[in-house]
């Protein structure tokens, strides 16, 4: 069996609930020290480091003058594929765009009588680096991250969008990406990859310009470059490997849970495909599903690696059980297989994004729901979101006092200025005081 279902209360129950909360983590040595080098070669070398590691790992014959992608390839692209692509496209690029707008931020201001007023100025960064997979040799190409990452960009007003991806053996990017770029509004595109591509949108080469926010998903060594170069730029997240946890009752049907778990297994062998069912009937049916279904995937070794090594099926007694558990996991993707779904989302505290309901799989919001599909993983559903346009976003304070205004608040200022023995500060307030004082006289 490739999953046996077990009881929370049991102790095996138990056991896969303490090693699930503590996310199974990975033995092994760390890629730190590796990343860390190809990051200080690219800041010491610019292109000719990130042209040297895109040769050794993904096109030997790409030339610096190819690095970018041409206006040429940018145009040719859109012969390389089909009205039906074309179509799916426009409708994906219409509900993104109008779930996000929602999002965007005012500017606002607040005034006092006496003159004083405060606000918040919110404004874009300057410039925004997508780094966008493209699987090995370019063949699983991420359309949805294109737009996931881009299209908030855009909202938030970004004046510069700069996408990277990994070009294939022969120096190509998929048609399909530079379409969707295209398409909303992004025409500065880079072959680069991996922490390479990472390294040169934090620090700049002689090509690639430096950017203020870097976004999108990748393997662990872009994971790695994103958490080194972390405070020099703003990242989207850290995100491990993708995550569901189906909460089910005796209604939910045991091919559709079957086929929301390969849906996330088949990303990662670390990927997590976790069930909760309160109908110890379906716990039994789902492995016999697994395995009907994993026979027709294309990446059924990987489905399967995933969900022998990490796979769970765990039964609840009752409903409520269920629910206190995925609280406490915190997962980025929860579905809610049960007859009343809607009545349980009050009691969702956690979670990066909550799927409704028998006919809304998590592939839904992956493409065209319109929400983020960039979430929070690794439990850190717990204190963060979706990205979305405020990742794009810097607010700056605004604050204007009248000479009466600060007359009122002196006071309170120099008291608590000087109870921190930061005599200067009470002393600024002082100084204007006097000249108040002088020119009243």
């Amino acid at each position: 069996m490739l999953i046996k279902p077990v009881n929370i209360k049991s102790e095996d129950g138990e056991r896969v609930i303490a090693t699930l909360l503590h996310r199974f983590q990975p033995a092994g040595d760390s890629c730190r020290e590796i990343v860390a080098g190809i990051l200080a070669a690219v800041r010491e070398c610019g292109d000719a480091a990130v042209l040297e590691y895109t040769r050794k790992f993904d096109a030997p014959d790409l030339n610096l003058a190819d690095m970018q992608v041409s206006t040429a390839e940018m145009l040719a692209a859109y012969d390389l594929v089909d009205e039906a692509f074309l179509s799916t496209l426009t409708l994906a690029i219409e509900r993104v765009q109008s779930f996000h707008e929602r999002e965007m931020e005012d500017s606002w201001m607040q005034t006092r009588e006496n003159g004083t007023i405060v606000g918040r100025l919110v404004r874009p960064v300057d410039a925004a680096g997508l780094y966008v997979p493209g699987g090995q040799s370019g063949s699983t190409p991420l359309v949805s991250s294109v737009l996931m990452n881009g299209i908030p960009a855009g909202i938030a007003g970004v004046g510069r969008r700069v996408m990277l991806t990994p070009p294939n053996s022969e120096g190509k990017i998929s048609p399909h990406l530079l379409v969707a770029a295209q398409e909303i509004g992004i025409t500065e595109i880079f072959k680069a990859g991996s922490a390479w591509g990472i390294a040169a949108l934090a620090y700049g080469t002689e090509s690639i310009p430096a950017v203020d926010v870097i976004v999108g998903p990748g393997n662990r060594f872009v994971t790695e470059a994103k958490s080194q170069v972390s405070g020099q730029v703003r990242i989207d997240m850290i995100a491990g490997p993708s995550e569901v946890l189906i909460v089910a009752d005796a209604g939910a049907k045991a091919n559709h849970v079957a086929a929301d778990m390969l849906a996330q297994a088949e990303h990662d062998p670390l990927a997590l495909a976790m069930v909760v069912t309160t109908d110890a009937a379906l716990a039994a049916e789902i492995p016999a599903e697994l395995e009907r279904q994993l026979a027709k995937l294309s990446r059924q070794e990987i489905a399967r690696k995933s969900l022998a090594d990490r796979g769970v099926i765990l039964i609840a007694d009752t409903l409520e059980e269920a629910i206190d558990l995925a609280n406490e996991i915190a997962v980025e993707h929860l579905e809610l297989m049960i007859a009343d779904p809607w009545a349980q989302v009050p009691r969702i505290r956690h979670a990066g994004a909550i799927f409704l309901g028998a006919y809304t799989p998590e592939a839904a919001g992956d493409y065209l729901a319109g929400p983020n599909h960039v979430l929070p993983t690794m439990g850190t559903a717990r204190f963060s979101s979706a990205l979305g346009v405020e990742t794009f976003l810097k607010k700056s304070s605004i604050i204007s006092y009248s000479e009466q205004a600060l007359i009122e608040d002196a006071d309170h200022i120099r008291l608590l200025a000087n109870l921190e023995g930061l005599t200067a500060h009470a002393n600024s307030v002082t100084e204007r005081l006097q000249d108040a004082g002088r020119k009243e006289q």
